[in-house]
Order: structure tokens, then C-alpha cells, then sequence
């Protein structure tokens, strides 16, 4: 495909008839007779639509704060969705919850925000892009103001699906708002790169800021930003609405159905791979059941969208081989680059290290993440991607490697390095992988475009609570096995292990006077010690798995490109070798015959 017809795509998918419905007259082609014999005038060319300075389609103050506006949504919902998990250790103690119970509130939030992102493909069209966002955030600015009112678990968790209901089209308008003013060549590099920036950016700027605003007012402090946030981008929705015009789209009883299989089916995955880790998979039949509730409704919501005329997802072209191919190379991605969200994060945590003594960590990780979004602005192209997704393997392998030397003495200094290469990785790889799908979609027609960004957003969110979950089962699971090996290790005829515990009952003497009970405090420290040591080779194990399954998929991916390089290759070599065939040559114009 070459750059003129990437130019081609709209932010929303559509074709250039906006643009052209919106140029201007046309001057008109004079009608006198042409002389025989000579080429043909050529065709009117429509005006182009008036650029400003920069080559945006609209006068740059007013590209600022649509820019500003997707910046808001884009990190309003980042903010939203991490705030729970990013803090829940912090927040057990307002909500009086133990650490299962508070991962309900993840989990009823990522329940519905994980399907409704697909409404927008048709509700757009019935209803146009502007009213959709305007009455979603009204609701999502509705659920930041009812957290104030809840008091109690049950009223907090309905909250969180209501927040989650309402956030799930935030991605998607945040990327429409960012594409809106850049001209047609620059929206699927600047602004793809840093719509995809700024989605990436949001757990690391929670991360950041969230201490403060603990320490200001504790769950309140965190209500007051989402909020505030909300109502922000309430008014820049209201004042700078988005220019695409809506495709005309009727929702059909159809429709209803299979949106209502699908939520129920991505709902209840959502659900098991939140909470599983922390239940444990085979200690609950009702994590079974919900596994399998879920498997069955998305099965049986392609099967009713494979025999519709309109389908609400085309499950034909998403299940073909190309697309398969791509999806399996997301999946996959998404699973290794659960190293930092789930890995270090989980690392620091096991070692005692809360949010606000992590903040130089997270300053190097959103610092390397910008880095990666103005690297893929300045030159991904179509046709680089590959080259993009080696360079982020080999950030990712390089960056394991590292964080499996971690120890029990680790500090978040140790992890700048790593966990910066790590970050930079992530913001390399996704620009290229959504810039590659929207290829696809576009060889399938300009409307499955935007109907690829929302399947491609959705299963980005799917993507990641499933790489968590498999990531925390994985340490959970060695963490087991590292603890009893050291336990079998510490006997009590070990010289080590009692001179260990001499050195904690004396440093416990001047505090706890009665000897059994000092003896008994050193054996529970040695034991700690013993489980955040267990829980640190965990860790360094799970890295060494992402190492090794990123060096595979790297080897996969130069296989692949040497292979893609070798039939090309060849097939130049067929066009060359082919005979050229005969020249055909018109017969002069008095040698024809006349008509009778």
C-alpha cells in the first residue's frame, strides 16, 4: 500500500467525501466541441479543504484544545481505571475490605467497560459521535459525584460499574479527538503515536499522583480528581465538538442480542481473571462456572453474528488468517509487557516499597514512554513496523534480563534502567501494531477502519487483566514452591539459622523484655524474611519466562521478515524474467474501414 493511499484515512474511518462535500464549487469544464483525434481534457479536481499553519485542518488555537480535549479523556480514563488497583492497599483501610473484596471494585469496573467500547461502532451512526460522548461523559461525571454519597462496599462497587459503563467510550474519543485537526498525512503517525501515548500514560501518572491526594483525603482526594477531570471534559466536549459526520446506521433487534452476549461474555471473563489469582482457580466452582458462562455467550454471539446480513462485528474477516495473525502478536505482547504492570510493580510491593518511594521509578518510566511516542511521530511509516517490534523485543529481553539479578535488598533505583528500556518498549510496539491493523481494515473498506480501533482497544483491555492474570498466578504459584525449598532449609540445627535468630533476639532486647516471647518475634522476622525472599525469586523467575518468550517471538519475527523478503524477492525476479509481451500497434486512421 503506498503513502497516497494511507493519506486517504479518516480519523473515524470514513471516506474523503466530508472533506470534499465541505471544499468549495468546483469550476466549471467548458462544453466546446473537442477536435478529433486529440487526448482527452482532463476531469475537474475538487478543491482541497483549507489547511492552516502546520497543515491542520483547523486554526491551531482551536487544534489545542481539541488536542487538550483528548489528552483530558485519554488520562480521565486511565486515571479511572487504575485507581483501585494502583492503590488498593492504601484504600482497604477506608473501605474496610480485605484484599479480595477490594478487587471487586476492579473488577466491576472492567466488567462492562471492557464491551461497551463496541457499542460505539453502530450508536455512532444512530446517534452521531457528538451526542454518544456528550451523554457518556455526563454519566461519567455522574459517577465521580456518587462516590461521594456511597457509604458502605455494596454502594461503592455499584459505583465502579457505573464509572466503568460510562468510561468505556473514553478511549475511543479521546483517539477521534486527537486525529480531528492533523491533516490526512499526519494522522496515522503523530496522531496515532500520541493518542496511544496518552493511553499508555495513565497508571503511570496515577501511580504518581495518587499519594498526595491520599494523603489529602484518602479515597475523597482520589473522587475529587476523577471528577474534576469529568467535568473538564464535559465542557470541552460541549464547546469543541468532534467535525466527522455520523454514517447513517440502523440498530436492529439483532444488534441487542449479540452486544448483550457479548458483554456478558467479556463481563464474566473480566471477572475470573481479576479475581482468580487471588481466589485461586481451582479452589472456587464458581470461577469455573464464570469461565465457562463467558466462553459460552461470546460463542454463541458469533454464531448469531455469522448468519446475519448486518452483523454487528464482521467475525468472518476477524477470524480470517491475517487477521488472526495479528491478533495472536497483540496477545502476546500484551502478556510480555505485563512485566512492568504486574512484574516490578508487584516487586516493589512484595518488598514493602509503597507508591510515594517508587515516584523516581515511575518519573523514568513515563519519561521513557513519552520517548517511545515522539520516536514513532518522527518515523513510523507503513512499512516499518517490523523493524519498530524488534527494536521493542529487544528492549523487552534486554530489560528482563536485568530485573532477574533483583534481590531482597532491591530499591527502586536499581530498576530505573530496566524499567525505563521496558516502557520504551511498550510505547514503540503499539503505535506500529495499531498503525498495521488499520492497513487490514482499510483493504476491507474505509468503515471497518474505526470499527478495528474499538475491536483493537477492547482487546487491549481484555489483553491486559488476562497478561496480570497469568503473570500473578505464574509468581503465585513459585512463590509456593520457593518457600517450602527455604523453609526444608531452615532446620533448627542449621548454625546459620541460629545465629540469624540470636541477631534478631538481641536487637529485640531492649523493647521485649521475656525471653520466649523475644525468641518467638526473631523466628516470625526470620520468616518473613524467609517469604519476601521466596516472593523475590518468584519474580526473577517470571522474568526469565518474559525474557524467553520474547527472544522466541523475536526469532518468529525475523523468520517471518526473512521469509516476506525472500518471496518478494523471487516474485521480482519472475516479472523480470517474463517475456514482454507484444507491443500492439493501432492501425493509422485512414486505413480504417468506413461505415457502411
Amino acid at each position: 500500500m503506498t503513502e497516497k493511499e494511507i493519506a486517504a484515512l479518516t480519523a473515524s474511518g470514513e471516506t474523503e467525501l466530508a472533506d470534499l462535500e465541505h471544499s468549495g464549487p468546483v469550476e466549471e469544464v467548458s462544453e466546446e466541441p473537442e477536435e478529433p483525434d486529440e487526448p482527452e481534457a482532463p476531469q475537474p479536481v475538487p478543491a482541497a479543504p483549507a489547511t492552516y499553519a502546520l497543515g491542520l485542518v483547523m486554526p491551531p488555537w482551536q487544534a489545542v484544545f481539541y488536542f487538550f480535549t483528548a489528552a483530558v479523556l485519554a488520562l480521565a480514563q486511565g486515571f479511572s481505571q487504575s485507581v483501585i488497583s494502583v492503590n488498593s492497599q492504601q484504600l482497604q483501610g477506608f473501605f474496610g475490605t480485605t484484599q479480595a473484596e477490594t478487587l471487586w471494585f476492579t473488577a466491576a469496573y472492567m466488567a462492562p467497560n471492557a464491551s461497551l467500547t463496541i457499542a460505539l461502532i453502530k450508536l455512532r451512526g444512530r446517534f452521531g459521535l457528538r451526542r454518544f460522548a456528550e451523554i457518556s461523559i455526563v454519566v461519567f461525571l455522574a459517577s465521580g459525584l456518587l462516590s461521594f454519597a456511597a457509604n458502605d462496599f455494596w454502594s461503592h462497587l455499584a459505583v465502579r460499574f457505573l464509572a466503568g459503563c460510562a468510561a468505556a467510550p473514553m478511549s475511543s474519543l479521546a483517539f477521534l479527538y486527537m486525529l480531528d485537526p492533523l491533516p490526512q498525512q499526519r494522522k496515522m503517525n503523530v496522531g496515532l503515536s500520541a493518542a496511544l501515548t496518552l493511553m499508555f500514560m495513565g497508571s503511570t501518572l496515577t501511580r504518581l499522583i495518587s499519594p498526595e491526594l491520599i494523603e489529602m483525603g484518602s479515597w475523597r482526594g482520589l473522587t475529587v480528581l476523577e471528577a474534576s477531570m469529568a467535568a473538564i471534559g464535559l465542557a470541552l466536549i460541549y464547546r469543541f465538538p468532534l467535525r466527522n459526520p455520523a454514517t447513517p446506521m440502523t440498530i436492529e433487534a439483532g444488534d441487542v442480542i449479540s452486544f448483550l452476549l457479548i458483554a456478558v461474555g467479556f463481563g464474566c471473563i473480566a471477572v475470573a481473571t481479576i479475581t482468580g489469582a487471588q481466589y485461586w482457580w481451582t479452589e472456587q466452582a464458581w470461577l469455573g462456572w464464570t469461565i465457562a458462562v463467558g466462553t459460552a455467550a461470546i460463542g454463541l454471539a458469533g454464531a448469531i453474528e455469522l448468519n446475519r446480513k448486518n452483523p454487528l462485528l464482521d467475525i468472518r474477516w476477524l477470524t480470517s488468517p491475517t487477521v488472526m495473525h495479528f491478533a495472536a502478536t497483540l496477545l502476546l505482547f500484551r502478556l510480555v509487557l505485563s512485566e512492568q504492570s504486574a512484574g516490578a510493580a508487584g516487586l516493589i510491593r512484595a518488598l514493602g516499597v509503597m507508591n510515594e518511594q517508587a515516584r523516581g521509578l515511575w518519573l523514568v518510566v513515563l519519561a521513557a514512554t513519552i520517548l517511545g511516542g515522539v520516536i514513532c511521530a518522527l518515523l513510523l511509516k507503513p512499512g516499518r513496523e517490523k523493524e519498530f517490534h524488534a527494536v521493542a523485543l529487544l528492549l523487552l529481553i534486554a530489560g528482563s534480563l536485568m530485573d532477574t539479578n533483583s534481590t531482597a535488598q532491591t530499591v527502586p533505583s536499581d530498576l530505573y534502567l530496566s524499567q525505563g528500556m521496558i516502557g520504551l518498549a511498550s510505547a514503540l510496539f503499539l503505535p506500529p501494531a495499531m498503525l498495521s491493523g488499520i492497513l487490514l481494515a482499510f483493504k476491507k473498506g474505509p468503515d471497518y477502519i474505526l470499527t478495528f480501533v474499538i475491536v483493537f482497544l477492547t482487546t487491549q483491555k481484555i489483553g491486559g487483566f488476562l497478561g496480570s492474570a497469568i503473570f500473578s498466578s505464574f509468581v503465585k504459584v513459585r512463590t509456593t514452591l520457593h518457600t517450602q525449598r527455604l523453609y526444608e532449609e531452615l532446620i533448627s540445627t542449621n548454625p546459620l539459622v541460629t545465629e540469624r535468630i540470636g541477631t534478631y533476639s538481641a536487637s529485640l532486647a531492649p523493647v521485649v523484655t521475656d525471653p520466649t516471647l523475644r525468641s518467638a518475634q526473631a523466628a516470625a522476622q526470620l520468616a518473613s524474611e524467609v517469604s519476601t525472599q521466596a516472593a523475590v525469586m518468584a519474580y526473577n523467575d517470571a522474568f526469565l519466562v518474559v525474557a524467553c518468550v520474547s527472544s522466541a517471538a523475536l526469532v518468529l519475527l525475523l523468520g517471518h521478515a526473512a521469509l516476506s523478503a525472500r518471496q518478494a524477492r523471487l516474485a521480482r525476479r519472475a516479472e523480470t524474467a517474463a517475456p514482454a509481451p507484444a507491443p500492439i500497434v493501432s492501425e493509422p486512421p485512414q486505413a480504417r474501414p468506413q461505415a457502411a
